[in-house]
This record gives structure tokens, C-alpha cells and sequence, in this order.
């Protein structure tokens, strides 16, 4: 059985703090990772963005600079498939509700300046996750308290 630190970060259910913590860290990742492959070259400067971001802000002092830097990797390749939409949706309805989207769209635009070239494909990356950020469901609660609760009216 795996451990949900060494799992796919994709796949995590939020079902204690620690693991809603990853998952905060993982939407972090992705939006930039998105921006980084936009332009079908992921600099070394992109993915240095994305860790200096998420550190300067204290986003996830639970998790590594290693993991934060495995994740990036992981996720970048993910997105280069085509379902790659698919996987940025999933990686961000869990944490619908949380006040990210602010740190999305500023982690988008810093790391599409990273590499001194904006290309037009970073533009529509960002574009997309801002819209997202608008209309992703929000997360509904997984615990003991959502066990046979009966929706609401």
C-alpha cells in the first residue's frame, strides 16, 4: 500500500489537513507547470520560479524542495499528453475553495517572465487558468461529517 506522500499527487483525496496541504502545494505546481510547457520548452528557470514562489510565500513548509521540485517534473510531463486539461481540472476542483486564485495567476505570469520570452501559448495558459480559478465547482468535504449526509435543498 502506498503512503499518499509517495503516491501520485493527482490521486490524493483530502480526507486529513496534511494531504489538503499537498493538494494546495500540487494546484500551485500545476499552474505553473502549465505555463512552463505552453511554449513546448520547459526552462530549468520556469521550474526554479515555481519553487521560489512557493517558498517565499510559506504556500507548502511541509513539503521538500525536492518533492516540490519531483512534483514539477511529474506534472510538467502529465501535461504534455493530450488530456492535459483534464488533469489541471482535477488538480484544482479539490482546493476550488480555498483564497488561491490570486497565487495562481500571479505564479502563472511570473513564470511565464521567467524565461524573458512570453510566448502567445503562456498567454492563453494563464487565460485558461484564470478562467478556471472562476468556474471550477468547489470542493465538496470528505470526512465524517459528509458519511450520509443528505445533500441540501
Amino acid at each position: 500500500m502506498s503512503d499518499a506522500n509517495t503516491s501520485n499527487p493527482i490521486e490524493l483525496e483530502i480526507t486529513e489537513p496534511r494531504s489538503f496541504n499537498e493538494q494546495a502545494a500540487v494546484a500551485l505546481v500545476i499552474a505553473g507547470a502549465l505555463v512552463a510547457v505552453a511554449d513546448r520548452r520547459v526552462s530549468p528557470v520556469e521550474r526554479d520560479e515555481v519553487i521560489r514562489f512557493i517558498r517565499e510565500r510559506g504556500l507548502a513548509p511541509h513539503i521538500s524542495e525536492e518533492r516540490l521540485f519531483s512534483m514539477f517534473d511529474e506534472l510538467a510531463e502529465r501535461l504534455e499528453e493530450p488530456d492535459f486539461a483534464n488533469v489541471v481540472i482535477d488538480t484544482l476542483r479539490p482546493v476550488a475553495d480555498l483564497p488561491l486564485s490570486s497565487h495562481l495567476i500571479e505564479l502563472s505570469e511570473r513564470v511565464a517572465a521567467a524565461d524573458e520570452d512570453v510566448h502567445p501559448h503562456e498567454v492563453q495558459a494563464i487565460k485558461l487558468l484564470r478562467l478556471l480559478t472562476l468556474v471550477l465547482p468547489r470542493a465538496k468535504p470528505v470526512g465524517p461529517d459528509a458519511v450520509g449526509a443528505a445533500p441540501k435543498a
